[in-house]
């Protein structure tokens, strides 16, 4: 991989050991993925920011890094552990070193967004711009639906990106019209968000390049896109796809398909409580759901996580007021995703919409899922 000048004196040290361990770390990946050279970012987003995901040595790092190292772009961060405003049965532990990354990535420059899904919290660059994204639903959604560019990034890789503002000419970033190999043609009509959650989810399973044609389905919506994304971007490496196109290899998704994978996440017939947001919920989302509840009181507990900035929008309109109503408590900055306030200790199952969140719901929290879509969330336990 060709490098620059400027490059080469970085990666030898010249300019700071945070800025070569940097250059290392894209280095190694432009090797790995045969990139010609690295080319300018616009934007970072990084994920490793619940405690619960890094742990004590992700924590060490970020400080030992933050002590030298400066964004030189736009950079965002996912979900952190929890809503500092209700840290109800969070240790104090959890909460120190929870505040603790914070603090590293803001000394860094970064901007405290705590959000999975950034495309709908800040202006997004013109369409084609290479970007690095860490959060596997921001990095399918951003090449499917905005015409972004990015490669599926590690949080050390988009950190990376974050403080030297380039990042590998490869893959995804490398292809100015992606023509995927294969294509998967859905054979029965979508229903909800949770079909394309599950056809995501199998997609990112079958699929082991980097782009995917899907046939047989309409151009989903926003809300449609996250669940999409969200599923692909759990199971595999696969992160952009295209709506209709014909491809080489082909495979069928039907109900069998769906089905099977609905069976593989789906472990549970009911939930002690209902837990939203995997992706974070959008305005998409909570004007649905407010509208289907609007009137009417939740039967169980109902944990709806979502961005500050997304809930600051929805309050100005009225969403959160009604939703409030219905008995649904907002956790902003915090996503299902490892949340510690879901523990086996305090519950069997969960009710969710979200693949993604019953992926990790089922996996890392040990908390079995009784997998619905919003819809029928509402129907079932609302009244």
């Amino acid at each position: 991989m060709l490098l620059t000048k400027e490059e080469e004196e970085s990666l030898d040290g010249k300019n700071g050991d945070a800025l070569a361990s940097a250059y290392r770390i894209l280095a190694a990946i432009g090797e790995a993925t045969d990139a010609e050279r690295l080319v300018p970012i616009t934007w970072a987003h990084v994920s490793g920011v619940n405690y619960n995901t890094i742990g004590d040595s992700g924590l060490k790092f970020l400080e030992k890094f933050a002590s030298e190292a400066r964004t030189v772009v736009r950079t965002t961060i996912n979900p952190m552990g929890f809503d500092r405003s209700k840290p109800e049965r969070i240790s104090a532990e959890f909460q120190q070193k929870q505040a603790g990354i914070v603090s590293a990535y803001e000394k860094m420059g970064i901007l405290p967004s705590f959000t999975c899904t950034p495309y709908e919290v800040f202006e997004t660059p013109e369409k084609g711009s290479a970007v690095s994204f860490a959060e596997s639903n921001a990095a399918v959604f951003s090449n499917s639906m905005m015409g972004l560019r990015t490669n599926k990034e590690s949080a050390l890789s988009a950190l990376a990106s974050a403080v030297t503002g380039k990042a590998p000419l490869s893959d995804l970033r490398a292809r100015g019209s992606v023509v995927p190999k294969t294509a998967i043609t859905a054979d029965f009509e979508f229903k909800s968000e949770l079909d394309f959650g599950l056809l995501g989810y199998f997609a990112g399973k079958v699929v082991k390049d980097s782009s995917v044609s899907l046939v047989g389905i309409p151009k989903p919506s926003t809300v449609e896109a996250k669940a999409l994304s969200g599923g692909m971007g759990t199971s595999g490496s696969c992160a952009m796809f295209t709506i209709g196109g014909d491809a080489m290899e082909k495979i069928s998704f039907g109900k069998k398909e769906a089905q099977a994978v609905e069976e593989e996440l789906n472990t549970a017939e009911d939930g002690d409580i209902i837990t939203l947001g995997s992706p974070q919920f959008g305005m998409g989302e909570l004007e649905l759901l407010s509208k289907l509840v609007q009137g009417k009181k939740f039967t169980k507990r109902c944990m709806i996580f979502c961005s500050r900035a997304i809930h600051s929008q929805a309050t100005k309109i009225g969403l959160t007021g009604t939703l409030e109503r219905s008995g649904a408590e907002f956790m902003c900055d915090s996503c299902t995703c490892l949340t510690p306030y879901v523990t086996k200790e305090e519950y069997d199952s969960v009710v969710a919409n979200s693949v993604k969140g019953a992926y990790y719901l089922n996996n890392s929290n040990k908390v079995k899922v009784a997998l619905k879509d919003i819809k029928t969330i509402a129907k079932e336990y609302a009244n």
